[in-house]
């Protein structure tokens, strides 16, 4: 690692493969629960460091004794700092801070619940800011698929290149429902689905799209739906759950041990879709953003 500190045992790179070096064995151990790192670290390799924004991505490995890695962060300014499970509350107080000595503007931070709600008490009383909850979301895994027993008109294809001004609007409409700004510009998020055919569309019978369903690259033996977006004024004809079980059977032929998927709990039409489709819970995430 480029960086000792003095605030515990945090080692601190801007080096993908530095940082990899010394993390890839404690992110396999729990894909699922990594599955953000282990995504967003083959996106970086695969498109290059600044795929996310103008700043070089940082990194960080907790060192326990002997050595063993305890947990990590990853954070691609502007957008928030991304936290592994920590157990120990005194290495979320250890990193805010490092973070906060070193000037360091953080836009907020998500991971599991509890290490996320620690940190940001921690980056509350290290910097004065305020904490407020964006979202909370629900880490799911899919168990047997089960397709709607009644399909809307119409079917699924493979978004190609013809479709990239449609998905770059669509990738804007999904951050604006949200209220996020999304962690990739929308052309360069459009370019990257379309070269390994990340997106699925499901068309109305006179062609027209009607929602999409994208999954990420196979990584760790694992895909990740995302996103799932229907316009406004198409909702309710179960075009996202059409969409969602294509994408998801696809990434089940493409090789995929696990499907998995982040839904939001406060919205339980998406979750209750999800849970019939096959999907099971297996962890609670939080998302903070600081205003100071």
């Amino acid at each position: 690692m480029d960086s000792s500190n003095p605030h515990g045992t945090w080692q601190l790179t801007s080096d993908l493969d530095q940082f990899l070096a010394g993390a890839e064995h404690f992110l396999h151990s729990d894909p699922a629960t990594h599955t953000i790192f282990l995504t967003t670290c083959d996106t970086l390799r695969r498109r290059g460091p600044h795929v996310y924004g103008d700043d070089a991505p940082r990194f960080g490995i907790r060192a326990g004794v002997g050595g063993a890695v305890e947990g990590v962060f990853m954070w691609t300014p502007p957008h928030r700092l991304a936290l592994s499970p920590l157990a120990d509350e005194a290495a979320t107080d250890d990193l805010a801070a490092l973070l906060s000595d070193a000037g360091q503007k953080l836009s907020g931070v998500g991971g599991p619940r509890d290490t996320a709600e620690a940190f940001a008490r921690a980056w509350q009383r290290h910097t004065g800011a305020t904490a407020d909850v964006a979202y909370r979301d629900r880490l799911y895994r899919l168990g047997t698929l089960t397709p709607p027993a009644s399909l809307p008109e119409g079917g699924a294809r493979v978004a190609a290149e013809g479709d990239r001004e449609l998905l770059m609007r669509w990738h804007r409409e999904f951050g604006e429902a949200l209220g996020e700004s999304r962690a990739m510009e929308s052309g360069t998020w459009a370019d990257t689905r379309i070269a390994y055919g990340g997106i699925t569309l499901w068309e109305t019978p006179d062609g027209a799209p009607a929602a999409m369903a994208g999954r990420t690259r196979r990584v760790a033996g694992q895909a990740r739906v995302a996103p799932v977006y229907t316009p406004e004024a198409l909702r309710g004809r179960g075009y996202a759950g059409a969409a969602t079980a294509e994408v998801s059977r696809a990434a089940l032929a493409d090789g995929a041990d696990d499907v998995l998927l982040f839904a939001d709990l406060a919205n339980a039409t998406s979750t209750g879709l999800y849970q019939r489709l096959g999907f099971r819970p297996v962890r609670d995430f939080a998302q903070y953003g600081f205003t100071r």
